[in-house]
């Protein structure tokens, strides 16, 4: 169904509010998305905000799955953007800057996330009963696999999207 232009403009600015809100100020990328799918947007914000508050996995671990993701997919702009946030959720720069290369975190944990996130995009999704009892070894079972799987969807959306737009990336996440 589609909408008046009024209500799409409205719909913008209610998105661009949510943004201000939640982040400090509006993205590159959620001016974009908002600009051309006011839904699209409030659909990134809202998912993300309700895997943040209610996920199983702490912001530093979420960070993780998000560098992971954003790396794995070449996302020139999430890189950037979650080097930051990682950092601000407890990642130190070394970490951040190892993810982002494509390697393995030194700390067991993240590094099991991280193999966890790689093997789900590789095998979109089609883990076997030797992955899952592998990672549930390590310590995650469904609930953390089933949060990656969010966090991977989430991150789809703006990768895939920064990819097409050319997104230019903000100067609070320049470092």
């Amino acid at each position: 169904m589609a909408t008046s232009t009024s209500s799409a403009t409205d719909h913008t600015e209610q998105v661009h509010a949510k943004a201000e809100q939640a982040l400090g100020f509006v993205p590159n990328f959620i001016a974009e998305l908002a600009g051309e799918n006011p839904a699209a947007a409030d659909v990134y914000l809202t998912a993300n905000g309700i895997i943040e508050e209610g996920g199983v996995l702490s912001a530093a671990e979420q960070q993780t799955v998000i560098l992971a993701a954003s790396s794995y997919n070449d996302c020139h702009y999430c890189t950037k953007a979650h080097a930051v946030a990682g950092q601000q959720a407890g990642l130190d720069a070394e970490t951040v800057e190892t993810l982002n290369e494509g390697g393995l975190p030194s700390n067991d944990r993240l590094k099991s996330l991280v193999r966890a996130t790689r093997r789900i995009l590789g095998k979109r999704g089609w883990l076997s009963d030797a992955d899952e009892a592998e990672f549930d070894d390590l310590g995650l079972g469904r609930p953390e696999l089933y949060e990656i799987v969010g966090l991977v969807g989430i991150k789809t959306i703006s990768n895939y999207v920064n990819h097409i737009a050319g997104t230019e990336v903000d100067e609070p996440f320049q470092q």
